[in-house]
């Protein structure tokens, strides 16, 4: 089928300079490709400024007033708009999309899946070609270690965003269908290696480009592994749903290159959530990312998310197991959520596991299982069986709210026929 909608290459990232560098280059190549770009300095007070160029002219230079100061509003009530906008005045060119520092490109996905602009669909109006994420050399391993917010850098979005910098930084790189490392001549050796490393393990599912060793670019080359890929595809679920639908979430690779290594560590059997609180402080402390899935054994019917960057966790309520649910609500999941349960059913814990990812600078791997190890129920505390469970001191009681009473553990059947 001959698809005319215009492509749609968005590019994030939190270094402003390196996103704007790449984008011009790209615009270098084909006198028809739009940029569209936004500046959020005023989106606290509601004000959102557009920009929408070629490589030789402005054709736009905009500015819409929010009603209330957020992503969320910037998004439907500009972005969207602008794009389908922009799709019926120059339907023969492609538009590169270059988001803030403070947007995460996720969130965009999500809009854009949804979205609809006088009652049209926005992926009727555009396909959505890629993601990219622009990293600068110089300063993404500081940021990813940082413990700044993004207020400490006067770059929240709004009043009540209290996102760190590293989780938006990690989030920006794990949602890439593309990651472009854009370094600097002199740049030294071993610090671009080990960057490669780092991203390589972060987004082991990306396109990695590496640019700017030298002063000039290959803009050609560089629009060439960009544009027109087609790499997005937006069925694969954003990074905290990744394994709940049968995704990898990482790499185990125990010694690891130039100082950076990662692990998996999987488990059918729950945490003790006391022993799981207990050591929170020291498995965030010894892993630059930490992602994935679990349980916990008080709290049967939730799959909880685990994300962990910048010495700082965030742990979430990802909805039932279907183990937890009559049969009659699993059509309420996705295929490849009821095929991955299916290919992975447990007799006992039905479709519960732990699937958890970390990446760091000299991971120790085997003190980081025997802690995780540590933390499960015992053969005893199993023995005792699930009756006794939800006596256990739980010090994340009511963290995790289901929106029902089915959080029992169910008897195991198969999620698909």
């Amino acid at each position: 089928m001959n698809d005319t909608r215009p492509r749609v290459t968005v590019l994030a990232g939190f270094s402003a300079a390196a996103t704007d560098a790449v984008a011009r280059s790209l615009l270098l190549t084909d006198p028809s490709l739009i940029l569209v770009a936004h500046d959020l300095a005023g989106v606290r007070d509601g004000v959102v400024r557009r920009t929408v160029r070629t490589a030789g002219e402005v054709l736009e230079e905009g500015r819409t007033d929010l009603v209330h100061g957020c992503v969320s509003c910037t998004l439907r009530e500009d972005v969207l708009p602008t794009l389908v906008r922009l799709s019926r005045a120059h339907p023969a060119s492609d538009l590169v999309l270059a988001l803030p520092p403070a947007i995460e490109p996720e969130a965009v996905a999500a809009a854009c899946a949804v979205g609809s602009v006088d009652g049209v669909a926005v992926t009727d109006a555009v396909r959505f070609d890629s993601y990219v994420a622009v990293v600068e050399a110089a300063g993404v391993v500081d940021d990813l270690c940082s413990t700044d917010s993004l207020r400490d850098r006067g770059l929240h979005a709004a009043g009540n965003d209290e996102r760190a910098v590293a989780d938006v930084v990690v989030r920006q790189i794990e949602f890439a269908d593309t990651v472009v490392v854009w370094s600097s001549p002199g740049a030294d050796a071993f610090e671009r290696h080990r960057l490669a490393a780092l991203l390589h393990r972060l987004a082991p599912w990306a396109a990695h480009v590496h640019v700017g060793d030298s002063p000039k670019v290959d803009c050609t080359g560089l629009a060439g592994r960009l544009l027109r890929t087609g790499r997005h595809d937006p069925g694969v679920p954003g990074m905290m749903g990744r394994a709940l639908e049968g995704y990898p979430i990482g790499i185990h690779d125990r010694h690891g290159e130039h100082g950076v290594n990662a692990m998996l560590f999987r488990s059918r059997r729950p945490f003790h959530p006391q022993r799981l609180h207990d050591a929170l402080d020291d498995l965030t402390a010894e892993a630059l990312r930490g992602r994935g899935q679990l349980w916990i054994a008080t709290q049967p019917g939730t799959a909880i998310a685990w994300e962990s960057s910048g010495g700082g966790l965030l742990l979430g309520n990802l909805g039932h197991w279907l183990a937890a649910l009559p049969r009659e609500r699993w059509d309420e999941a996705s295929d490849m959520r009821r095929l991955a349960a299916d290919a992975a059913w447990d007799p006992y814990y039905g479709d519960r596991g732990t699937v958890l990812s970390f990446v760091g600078f000299g991971l120790d791997v085997d003190a980081m299982t025997a802690t995780l190890g540590r933390c499960l129920l015992t053969d005893a505390e199993i023995a005792d069986g699930a009756e006794s469970w939800g006596a256990l001191p739980d010090p994340f009681a009511d963290f995790f709210p289901l929106d029902d009473g089915a959080d029992q553990p169910a008897s195991a059947e198969r999620a698909v026929s």
